[in-house]
């Protein structure tokens, strides 16, 4: 398996378990009565600004769907919903930030709101992951010659993902608090903090 396919699928799976688990997270606190831990929230957020939708889309977007489209030509309706998602993403974790700290600043007349458009972004990515996995990976293991592989296992391997490390390759220290701060904050087998009920 090309090493970019086994990147990309071990960043879809770090990010799709956050974000599963964030909602459990937050209704296992309600039930507790505990004090909700915004910091690590907006350290989740932040992760998912900066890795999949600044780093982990431009090179799917850049390199991947192009070469694609120009093998596949009857994807391009795929590719251009996927561009599309692409595109909004940005705009809608920058929405979800503003919402988690409205929640923070402005206390629980704001909760729900930001509790529905989690599940409304989560929903979203949680598709959108599946389609690549389900409908342009498998084409593209099929389709792309060896170079093609070479130019995308380069790129997609120039960047460390802190929730989603190569064996044997270090996190980058510089994000390493930030890894730290995340899994702590989310369960077991997630993260490092105790299981939920």
């Amino acid at each position: 398996m090309p090493l970019a396919v086994r990147v990309i699928r071990a960043e879809h799976d770090a990010l799709a378990a956050m974000l599963r688990t964030v909602p459990l997270l937050l209704q296992a606190q309600r039930q507790a009565g505990t004090a909700i831990d915004f910091g690590a929230l907006r350290a989740m957020l932040f992760y998912v600004d900066e890795f999949p939708e600044r780093l982990h889309h431009t090179k799917e977007s850049q390199l991947l769907f192009p070469r694609l489209r120009a093998l596949a030509p009857e994807l391009r309706g795929v590719l251009d919903d996927l561009d599309a998602d692409h595109a909004q993403g940005e705009r809608a974790i920058r929405e979800l930030q503003h919402s988690l700290l409205a929640w923070e600043q402005m206390g629980e007349t704001r909760r729900e709101k930001f509790e529905q458009q989690l599940k409304v972004y989560t929903g979203r990515y949680l598709r959108h992951m599946k389609r690549e996995e389900t409908e342009i990976l498998p084409r593209a293991v099929a389709l792309f010659s060896l170079e093609d592989w070479a130019d995308l296992d380069e790129a997609f391997g120039s960047h460390q993902d802190p929730l989603a490390p190569r064996p044997g390759q270090p996190v980058d220290e510089a994000y390493a608090p930030l890894r730290q701060r995340i899994l702590a904050a989310l369960p077991a087998p997630f993260g490092w903090g105790p299981a939920l009920p």
